[in-house]
């Protein structure tokens, strides 16, 4: 019985396709000689969201990934990830 059983898990996990998600998804990234306090405007590829949201910073040139830094790493996400869909389409985008 166990046999089956194991033969049947086996099975679906074969079955499954190893497709990874399409969905973006969120990552750490240490920042090099810099704290949240210290990053130059326009470096590392960061701006300021907005001055009511301290150590929170549009990465690249859309308003699409948002990181939040803490101490000297940033944790960056897709918008709607970060804040959820009921509150990512308030946000102010900044993109000078």
């Amino acid at each position: 019985m166990k046999m089956l059983g194991a033969a049947a898990v086996l099975s679906t996990l074969l079955g499954t396709p190893a497709v990874p998600s399409q969905r973006p998804s969120c990552y750490k990234r240490a920042l090099k000689e810099h704290s949240c306090h210290t990053i130059p405007e326009g470096q590392e590829n960061l701006r300021h969201v907005d001055d009511g949201l301290q150590d929170h910073f549009w990465e690249g040139k859309g308003c699409e990934v948002i990181c939040y830094c803490n101490l000297n790493e940033l944790l960056c996400c897709p918008k709607d990830i970060f804040f959820g869909p009921k509150i990512s389409f308030v946000i102010p985008c900044n993109t000078q």
